[in-house]
């Protein structure tokens, strides 16, 4: 994985507007990786030492938040996102239409 590459996906993590969410497929989608929704994930547990970059928007394709992250519920609520459930955001009514 090159450096241009954690790059571009934290560009179009940084895209997610407020209020909304992604999913790891969507965002591989949008860099050219169609079939790398974990390397999306991987990248986004290494953010930190690239930066600040609203992770916390990303959830799997099912709308289920990152296990072991339990503040992301909370920032994600913050920024008015709907749940079906304790894990899983409403992706019906939040996902980015990108």
């Amino acid at each position: 994985m090159t450096e241009a590459l954690v790059y571009e996906i934290l560009s179009a993590v940084e895209e997610i507007p407020k209020g909304y969410v992604a999913t790891y497929g969507q965002i591989a989608r949008l860099v050219g990786r169609d079939k790398n929704a974990r390397l999306v994930g991987t990248v986004l547990s290494r953010s930190q030492y690239f930066g600040e970059y609203p992770c916390h928007r990303v959830v799997d394709h099912t709308g289920r938040l990152a296990p072991g992250w339990p503040q992301q519920r909370e920032l994600l609520r913050r920024e008015g996102i709907s749940f079906k459930d304790e894990t899983h955001v409403d992706l019906k009514q939040c996902q980015w239409q990108c």
